[in-house]
């Protein structure tokens, strides 16, 4: 059988991480990029790219033929409206797992998913990470298929977790909600190395893990700030924002961004995510069916994250 693997979304932060990964084992790395994107294709990650996008069959069918395992990373994190998560969330999973579904044998396949699909009522964003998994599910025939659920994953190239670890880097930080609220973290690189051991040591099909940096019951924003602190050797400052005045900022963010055709990041959405009281992983089930666990603390991931940010 063919020892090559597929990427979607190998440009992107997780995707490019996990293609370098993969390029040094025996895999043999084959990735989709978009005609956009074609500039930011690093040809160290991938032996073959494949020009498209999740809405062209043709490109994708060239991208899976002959495949053992296609990893699915491409995602769609930014956006006003429902349509705009969807497109690529759940139709384009959809149309990934057709062209899968129509190889011969079929390959393995691992969506990369999101904690955030636990609780699918915050935001058009969790939504549809929920509606991806199970078009997965219902349209993957005999396919064997799992599904990871990542926290917030950070580490260097990542836009979502840095400029808030850069401004405690810096000596303060804001605090959005209760301060008991809890979370759970990953280094980007020890989630590459959970979807390797799963390539070679997944034995189950049709379920998801949850994962973590090994941090049992999660954090609270003042581990991360003490954890910063002890890095920078002086205190940070904590800023506490009400909730209030952050729903009337995204409020007012979205509004321009209808105006101005742009998509943004913050967004009421976006807020009820933030202000979760619970996006805490257990590690347990991954560990006992791949043998995977983490090896980057928070303070250890902290330190490569702000150090690669300085250069």
């Amino acid at each position: 059988m063919s020892r090559t693997i597929v990427i979607t979304g190998a440009t992107g932060f997780i995707g490019s991480v996990l293609a370098r990964r993969l390029a040094s084992t025996d895999w043999q790395v084959r990735a989709l990029v978009r005609p956009t994107s074609i500039h930011k294709q690093p040809n160290e990650i991938a032996s073959e790219w494949i020009t498209g996008d999740l809405e062209d069959m043709g490109s994708l069918r060239r991208l899976v033929g002959g495949a053992e395992a296609v990893v699915h990373c491409a995602g769609a994190v930014r956006g006003i409206h429902q349509v705009n998560f969807e497109r690529t969330n759940v139709d384009g999973v959809a149309r990934l797992v057709r062209a899968a579904t129509e190889q011969h044998p079929k390959p393995r396949f691992l969506l990369i998913s999101s904690l955030a699909a636990r609780e699918p009522d915050l935001s058009y964003y969790a939504a549809s990470k929920r509606k991806g998994e199970k078009v997965l599910a219902s349209k993957s025939g005999g396919m064997p298929w799992v599904i990871f659920r990542p926290p917030v994953v950070y580490g260097p190239g990542d836009r979502e977790m840095l400029p808030l670890f850069q401004w405690m880097h810096r000596g303060i930080t804001p605090i959005i909600g209760s301060d008991k609220s809890r979370i759970s973290l990953l280094y980007v690189e020890d989630l590459a190395e959970a979807i390797v051991y799963w390539l070679h040591r997944g034995k189950r099909s049709r379920c998801f893990y949850e994962l973590h940096d090994g941090h049992t019951g999660g954090y609270m924003w003042q581990d991360v700030i003490d954890a910063v602190a002890r890095l920078n050797g002086r205190p940070i400052y904590r800023a506490k924002i009400p909730v209030s005045f952050v729903k009337l900022v995204a409020s007012l963010n979205l509004m321009a961004a209808r105006v101005l055709g742009r998509a943004p990041m913050l967004t009421p959405g976006k807020v009820r995510e933030l202000t979760h009281p619970n996006w805490v992983c257990d590690n347990t089930v991954l560990n006992s069916d791949t043998g995977w666990t983490p090896k980057v603390t928070l303070e250890e991931g902290l330190r490569r994250t702000l150090r690669q940010s300085d250069n």
